[in-house]
């Protein structure tokens, strides 16, 4: 007797709605508009308008214009462009050569921009984060507490916790850099930058955070913000850098993602023992700080005895 086939089983998301293309087309468009939405309240938080509402260019704040020189009609970002194929287009700076190119220079631009930073901490976090929010303040205080020991602040430029970083390291005295990247729509950069560099691609940007840092700080964020997280987590992992800190700050918003590492993911084996100790959990500015210090001096001592070693 033949075997009877099983109805096709219908996929479904994480959130358990069912998915087709269509609604994957639809959920990129709803969470390329909360992306916006997050931004554009952290702004109005902040007491300002969100650029992307404003209908003339910024007057506050470091600012410099994207070059649109070779802009899509479409409204794409260069990532978006690059990440495309088959497209046919004739024109030769539309081409992935030309991009190539592109990407070189923002390199060079990134590395002659920050070239003197020696000591630096980078700090993520939700752009959605409001001055009243406990998190901005302990952002602000953190990097207050880094830049008089000396160290650089970088940030995604952004609002919420990102302006909190910024707005510490300026308030010490401090180097407040800020790495916006392009978006479809115009992010801005918070006023608390000194140093402003614009990036058309992810991953350059990344690059900048990961070279010119001693250290993550890890604010309560979202899927950047998780990214940037385990991006370090697999490069100190892979012994691609080395006394580095992924320092989580806000025990109750990642106690979740620690169990979860913890049970599943240790737990099936899928890393070591040792991985789980690559993160410090905190809720003390100071403690934050003094781990990225002891760390710094730390890296100092093996950069020394490795110098001594020698001669």
């Amino acid at each position: 007797m033949a075997k009877r086939k099983q109805p096709r089983r219908e996929s479904r998301s994480a959130s358990g709605r069912p998915t087709n293309p269509e609604r994957l087309l639809d959920a990129g468009k709803e969470a390329l508009e909360g992306l916006r939405e997050r931004t554009e309240s952290g702004h109005r938080a902040a007491g300002r308008m969100p650029p992307s509402e404003a209908s003339s260019a910024r007057t506050s704040g470091a600012h410099r214009v994207i070059d649109a020189s070779i802009r899509e009609p479409l409204p794409l970002t260069e990532d978006a462009k690059l990440l495309q194929h088959g497209l046919g287009q004739a024109d030769f700076r539309r081409t992935d050569p030309w991009r190539v190119m592109r990407i070189q220079g923002e390199f060079i631009e990134g590395f002659d921009t920050l070239a003197d930073v020696n000591k630096g901490v980078t700090i993520f976090g939700s752009a959605r984060t409001g001055p009243d929010d406990p998190q901005y303040v302990a952002a602000q205080e953190t990097a207050r507490l880094l830049a008089e020991a000396g160290f650089a602040i970088l940030t995604g430029a952004g609002p919420g916790i990102m302006e909190a970083a910024n707005k510490g390291a300026k308030l010490a005295g401090g180097r407040s850099i800020g790495c916006n990247i392009e978006l479809p729509f115009e992010q801005g950069a918070n006023p608390y930058v000194d140093t402003l560099i614009n990036f058309r691609y992810f991953f350059v940007r990344k690059t900048m955070f990961i070279k010119y840092s001693n250290a993550f700080i890890i604010f309560p964020g979202g899927f950047g913000t998780l990214d940037e997280l385990f991006e370090a987590l697999t490069l100190i992992q892979t012994g691609k850098i080395y006394q580095f800190p992924v320092v989580l700050f806000g025990r109750h918003y990642w106690a979740g993602l620690i169990r979860w590492i913890q049970s599943r993911v240790l737990g099936e084996r899928k890393i070591s023992p040792g991985d789980i100790d690559l993160m410090l959990v905190t809720d003390d500015p100071e403690e934050a700080a003094q781990a990225v210090i002891a760390a710094y001096e730390a890296q100092l001592s093996a950069a020394r005895g490795r110098l001594e070693g020698q001669f």
